[in-house]
């Protein structure tokens, strides 16, 4: 593409998607945020609308600014409505041949000189691209969560990405969201979730095992290692379920046994124990 990025398309509402539409918006861009039906559409517009009124509650915000960023996006159920659109930036669930099918589609609907990119944390970034005619025009644009609050966002390039697609996205994270941006080569777990990842299944083993309770885990690390939550009470807040994709996908990449998801990780997100947002993971909330 030859000119700015001003509008941007999220597809997905969900925790990330909402995080990445309310960063764009308080930003100043245009957004056209997408999800599948009308009850996710309202789920995700009361995620952004909470989290901005948080936010003027605590001083960080003001009044004005929360309205100018609620008026700056545009709801819909329409994967069309995103055609006059920049950029799109795919934040569905971490699901791979999900995502396959909306850059299938995304292929068909957006401008001929629009960038799309994945907010993935794990599938590798090729194998989207080659979903669509233009992966050169396709790379990886990796929040993390709560968008608003972390800071951080990975920008992965591919085989195929196009140099200047891949400044203009940095730029863009950059000098327009107020991010700090990474730059890593596309394989799985990118830079951050690659360490992690292993890490957070680690911990669950070692409880699993019975070495150490909960807390006992957690206290060590955030005590011995000087981390800001220890591992177990962050995999709650990552969520159980994506965890076990993430460790999925790694392992599936490397093929490392110390990379295979823990016995205990498969029967808490089949039991439906997924951490904060169901209420129960390794803790009660």
């Amino acid at each position: 593409m030859t000119g700015s990025i001003d509008t941007v398309g999220v597809v997905g509402a969900g925790a990330m998607g909402s995080g990445i539409i309310e960063v764009l918006a308080k930003s100043g861009v245009s957004v056209v945020a997408r999800d599948i039906d009308a009850a996710a559409v309202e789920a995700g517009q009361s995620r952004v609308q909470g989290s901005l009124d948080k936010a003027v509650e605590r001083g960080k915000l003001d009044a004005d600014a929360r309205d100018r960023a609620a008026g700056a996006i545009t709801w819909t159920t329409e994967l069309a409505d995103l055609g006059s659109c920049d950029l799109i930036v795919e934040a569905a669930p971490e699901i791979r041949d999900l995502k396959l099918s909306i850059f299938t589609e995304l292929d068909g609907i957006a401008r001929d000189d629009a960038i799309l990119a994945t907010n993935t944390s794990s599938i590798p970034i090729i194998d989207i691209a080659m979903a669509t005619g233009r992966p050169e025009q396709v790379c990886g644009l990796h929040f993390f969560n709560p968008a608003p609050v972390m800071k951080l966002v990975e920008v992965i390039e591919t085989q195929r990405t196009d140099p200047a697609i891949l400044a203009a996205v940095s730029a863009f994270a950059t000098d327009r969201l107020g991010k700090r941006v990474v730059v890593c080569k596309d394989r799985s777990g990118f830079i951050v979730n690659a360490l992690l990842i292993p890490y957070l299944c680690q911990a669950i083993a070692m409880f699993e095992a019975g070495h150490a309770s909960a807390e006992d885990i957690d206290e060590a690390m955030q005590l011995g290692a000087g981390y800001p939550m220890g591992p177990l009470t962050l995999s709650d807040l990552v969520g159980l379920d994506v965890l076990l994709l993430a460790a999925e996908s790694l392992h599936e990449e490397f093929a490392e046994r110390f990379l295979a998801p823990p016995p205990l990780l498969r029967r808490m997100v089949t039991a439906g124990q997924l951490g904060r947002k169901t209420g129960q993971g390794f803790y009660t909330y």
